[in-house]
């Protein structure tokens, strides 16, 4: 009996994969590393449940791609932390996954080589490598959850998650969000639309039964508690800004109707800036003077920084490129990083604590 092509007729190969226990074998969560993510996440939820007065920022290179560069950032951007820690809670955007509108390159766990031979199997324990470092010099990571089955392997190591512009809609998401260990910032939708962030956060806060992988790399039903700590990004949409006063109270109104907690995080990049990194600080001073005229539900702000200013084409020869400069979405650079949040703390060091009274 011939065996009839009616399955995987478009799939290539299965190239195996290793568990999540086995990464975590090869690179245990250090002591240290365990102790910025607990303390981390403690904090962003104080942030949002509104016993800590701080603000968050989520800053950091578009993109992951060097992690060398990426360590000299980190470091920098620690002793930043340390010095601003009254007023600003500081964590590292680590972003190891890309969605692409069409084409590209889709990021360090899936071509971490950045020649198209997507060794994942290499990516992954190279980004868990890397969320090691970050965390061992103290400094907790935020990242965008995009693959469903990344979590299992590095969930370990995040203190905030973001769900993105175009898979905020997505059901798989807001399921995965759901038993996510870390507070997750929902981002409003390409086009703009805050009321799909706003049903994201309803159903992630809800428990969810769907199929996953479990610590073995074995296919399981992943049952969830529901995650509590949901809240909305705005990143502007359809090539138009939303962090104006207007959007951010029509943002409030969406969540209190809602019955969610108006808890607001401004994205200075993408839409908000016209995808122009010269702009993010404007973007920023902005946003801080609505805080200090009052406003009462922005707990946060997202920056894209690098050491470099602008964006690089990745070249055939790896070694031509830029050292600190994203090969994503253009970044402003370290001397302007520091600046944007200098200017914040100081301004911001004595309005904050009022929030609270």
């Amino acid at each position: 009996m011939t065996t009839l092509d009616i399955d995987n007729i478009n799939v290539s190969a299965f190239d195996p994969m290793p568990s999540p226990e086995d990464v975590h074998a090869r690179l245990p969560l250090s002591m240290n590393a365990a102790r910025t993510v607990m303390q981390g996440r403690e904090a962003l939820r104080n942030i949002l449940d509104r016993k800590d007065h701080r603000l968050f920022v989520v800053v950091g290179p578009c993109s992951i791609h060097d992690p060398v560069a990426g360590i000299d950032y980190a470091r920098r951007l620690k002793a930043l932390a340390d010095e601003l820690s009254d007023t600003l809670l500081i964590v590292m955007r680590v972003y190891f996954e890309k969605p692409r509108t069409t084409t590209g390159w889709k990021g360090y766990i899936n071509d971490p080589h950045m020649d198209d031979s997507f060794r994942v199997d290499e990516g992954m324990l190279k980004a868990r490598q890397f969320l090691l470092d970050v965390n061992e010099i103290g400094l907790p990571a935020g990242t965008e959850a995009l693959d469903p089955i990344s979590p299992q392997y590095l969930g370990d190591l995040i203190t905030w998650s973001a769900i993105g512009a175009r898979t905020t809609e997505s059901q798989t998401h807001r399921e995965m969000s759901s038993g996510l260990s870390t507070p997750v910032g929902f981002k409003n939708g390409t086009n703009g639309d805050i009321g799909v962030a706003v049903n994201a956060i309803l159903s992630a806060s809800r428990p969810h039964s769907f199929l996953g992988i479990n610590n073995q790399g074995r296919t399981a039903i992943v049952r969830t508690k529901g995650n509590r700590y949901g809240h909305i990004v705005l990143r502007g949409g359809d090539g138009r800004p939303n962090y104006d006063t207007v959007s951010v109270s029509m943002a409030e109104q969406a969540m209190i109707k809602g019955k969610l907690p108006p808890n607001i995080v401004v994205d200075c990049s993408h839409a908000n800036s016209y995808k122009k990194p010269e702009l993010q600080p404007l973007v920023m001073a902005d946003v801080v003077n609505q805080v200090r005229l009052g406003n009462k539900s922005v707990v946060g702000t997202m920056i894209e920084s690098n050491i470099v200013a602008g964006n690089q084409s990745i070249p055939e020869d790896l070694s031509q490129l830029k050292y600190g400069c994203s090969v994503t979405d253009s970044c402003v650079d370290w001397d302007a990083t520091e600046k944007m949040l200098r200017d914040a703390a100081t301004l911001l060091r004595d309005v904050l604590p009022e929030r609270l009274a």
